[in-house]
């Protein structure tokens, strides 16, 4: 990106009655915890979206592949929408929730696969089963790379002879395995903030670090916004920004607070 661009979109920001600000919290507002069962809340980031989620001017929301619960307790204030396992669960600013599914529709599927996985992993060094209630993710971030490409490939055939159906999505990539509903989709849950709970005239914009973020930048552009792509790597994205790292994204947000607009 250009200072020009960068300068031009701080102007629209600065411009605009109302922004539905999109944020991923992983990766994007926080580095990656050791394992994603640990709950480190950051005063200094929660006093910062508390101040953002209280301007009328923002709409804050947080899009995130973690639990409901999990952004609960790492943002425990209301006044913004949070939007857990990729968005199908969702809590919105009054402290309201829902789901796009039923948790009684989903589970069954999990509780037959987390044994499995937990059986693969058993004796291994360097994954972790995470049980999101409405998913399943086996981490293998710490494993060897031959152990990694061996579990979660059995893994994966292991769930895959359950033959959940079409209801549900099995991810395999690079040292991550997981299934879940295809509601759990970021796209589709950006989808339904704009067009259900944000208002026609607020300019959206979306900050994520990951591919499930890359694919929910297409309704945010698609509405005439703005997208911010958090890596260290030159990635291939149709965002028109980048940023390196959550400082950087913190210290962007901090400028939007301090700028009083």
């Amino acid at each position: 990106m250009t200072d020009a661009a960068w300068q031009e979109f701080l102007l629209r920001l600065a411009s605009a009655s109302k922004v539905r600000l999109l944020l991923d919290y992983d990766g994007t507002l926080a580095d990656f915890a050791p394992t994603p069962d640990v709950i480190l809340q950051d005063p200094e980031l929660i006093s910062l979206l508390y101040r953002l989620a209280t301007r009328d001017k923002f709409l804050l929301g947080i899009v995130s592949g973690r639990s409901l619960q999990h952004l609960r307790e790492l943002l425990p204030f209301k006044g913004m929408l949070l939007a857990g396992t990729y968005g199908l669960e969702m809590q919105l600013p009054d402290g309201s929730s829902h789901a796009v599914v039923t948790f009684e529709q989903v589970r069954p599927i999990m509780e037959r696969i987390k044994p499995i996985w937990q059986q693969q992993m058993d004796g291994q060094h360097g994954f972790f089963l995470e049980d999101k209630g409405w998913a399943l993710a086996l981490h293998a971030r710490f494993a060897a790379p031959d152990d990694a490409q061996r579990v979660l490939a059995a893994a994966r055939a292991e769930a895959e002879a359950f033959s959940p159906g079409p209801a549900f999505t099995i991810e395999h990539r690079l040292r991550f395995l997981e299934i879940y509903p295809v509601e759990a989709n970021k796209r589709r849950s950006i989808d339904r903030i704009l067009a259900q709970y944000t208002p026609p005239d607020a300019l959206p914009v979306f900050a994520g670090d990951d591919t499930h973020d890359e694919e929910a930048f297409a309704p945010v552009l698609d509405a005439g916004g703005y997208c911010i792509r958090v890596s260290q790597d030159a990635v291939e994205t149709r965002a028109q920004f980048r940023l390196e790292t959550p400082a950087q994204v913190r210290q962007w947000l901090a400028g939007l607070e301090d700028a009083r607009t």
